[in-house]
């Protein structure tokens, strides 16, 4: 038996009641581009499931392009660092095979860490962004923080109950991204909040650190104190992709450009 074709569009009052319809049952889009869907599926004979899908396609297209623009805006990520612009062939010593494998965000959904370290300028920060952006697009809620802001958050709740801290976003979100930890010292009162956050998020979420300091390099960088330091590596390294990047700045290269444009 074969599908009845679309019939031609209706009229103009048939198409408003369509319309108010799908804007009752929250399908904004599909009934601001039901005339051009109607007369499309009238052009092409498309049966009823046809076009179903057509409208059931737009609408769900619509609304995962608006939760990944919102999920976006909350998480803070700055914008316009994705894996498809970074640039391999300037820093092959990351190797692309690993990034494409992390963007699977296979260690997202397992609460693992990724730590990102290297000297300034090799792109840790466009790789932890696309990473965070890539979280997203899976539907996961990612926040980020350059660890100034983060220790500031941490700071001012520094007193708050713990039953009223795990609801903070640093606290719950699926994905923490932490970026340019190591460039100035903690104090011994930054390094206790900093390991509170690391033991609650222990296996409850996935954390993403960007760093100038190699791991042997921690102490110093946290207050000198190496039990706590051991205490934050042995949470972050249990399960965890570490990445260390050598290579050229990208900002020098930015540089070395425009200084041989000049005339």
């Amino acid at each position: 038996m074969t599908t009845a074709a679309i019939p031609a569009p209706p009229a103009s009052t048939e198409l408003s009641v369509l319309a108010q319809a799908l804007s009752a049952l929250k399908m904004d889009r599909a009934a601001e581009a039901l005339p051009g869907l109607l007369s499309e599926a009238s052009s092409n004979d498309l049966g009823g499931p046809a076009f179903l899908q057509k409208v059931l396609a737009m609408e769900l297209t619509a609304r995962e392009e608006s939760r990944i623009k919102t999920s976006l805006k909350l998480s803070g990520l700055p914008l316009g660092q994705t894996i498809s612009n970074f640039d391999f062939a300037f820093q092959p010593a990351v190797e692309r095979s690993r990034i494409e494998s992390l963007a699977t965000c296979a260690w997202v959904r397992g609460k693992q860490t990724t730590l990102l370290l290297g000297p300034p300028g090799v792109g840790k920060t466009h790789l932890a962004i696309a990473l965070g952006v890539k979280a997203v697009e899976a539907g996961f809620s990612v926040i980020y923080y350059r660890i100034e802001d983060l220790l500031h958050h941490l700071r001012v709740d520094a007193l708050t109950p713990p039953a009223q801290l795990r609801r903070r976003k640093y606290m719950n979100v699926a994905l923490l991204i932490v970026d340019e930890v190591g460039f100035e010292t903690f104090s011994k009162a930054d390094a206790n909040l900093f390991f509170r956050l690391v033991s609650y998020r222990y296996q409850r979420g996935a954390i993403c650190i960007t760093s100038n300091k190699a791991v042997k390099d921690w102490p110093e960088m946290l207050a000198g104190d190496e039990v706590i330091t051991g205490a934050i590596l042995d949470r972050l390294l249990h399960a965890s992709q570490v990445l260390n990047i050598r290579g050229r700045s990208y900002r020098l290269k930015e540089l070395e450009a425009n200084l041989h444009a000049r005339p």
